[in-house]
């Protein structure tokens, strides 16, 4: 059985609020992979894009993630990961992968500046073309899909909970 379980999705939808709390929800470890490259290049991450740009990012990001080594814990990487095909695939196979969704309404009312929160567009791009762009990977790579409209935090954690223990009973 896959014991670590990834979050994936679009930033604001509480990858490492949600994830912190399953992983003590389940006795897990909790790793935010965002701090790990944080760590490693020894700069925050708007100063590391800001550096080697998107692609030297990516490069970054897809290295880290690629490389974690973990049992039993929730990992939360940063929404750009599903770009990160070695990384995508090295989470494939060491646990289930959750994809927590929110709509576009959603996304824009939590980030009210993306430049603030260290999303990063590219020239011209709007948060709805990354919405729309990421939310297809997102789906591609999700073992579950957890659903966000309308949940509190709290209802999100819940769902999160259920859905895996049907998951992991289902498979077993």
């Amino acid at each position: 059985m896959k014991s670590n379980l990834i979050f994936i999705g679009m930033p604001a939808v509480g990858k490492s609020t949600v994830g912190i709390v399953v992983a003590k929800r389940l006795g897990k470890g909790f790793i935010d992979s965002d701090l790990l490259i944080q760590e490693q290049e020894g700069k925050l991450l708007r100063e590391i894009i800001a550096e080697v740009g998107d692609d030297g990012f990516l490069k970054i990001e897809n290295q880290v993630n690629r490389d974690i080594k973990a049992e039993n814990a929730v990992i939360s990487p940063g929404g750009s990961v599903v770009y990160c095909e070695e990384a995508m695939r090295h989470f494939k196979e060491i646990g289930i992968v959750v994809y927590l969704h929110a709509s576009y309404q959603t996304i824009k009312r939590r980030i009210r500046n993306p430049q603030k929160r260290g999303v990063v567009l590219k020239d011209g791009q709007t948060l709805k073309d990354l919405y729309d762009e990421r939310k297809v990977l997102f789906e591609k790579y999700a073992d579950v899909t957890i659903s966000e409209e309308g949940c509190q935090i709290e209802e999100t954690i819940e769902n999160v909970l259920d859905t895996i223990e049907n998951y992991s009973q289902n498979k077993a």
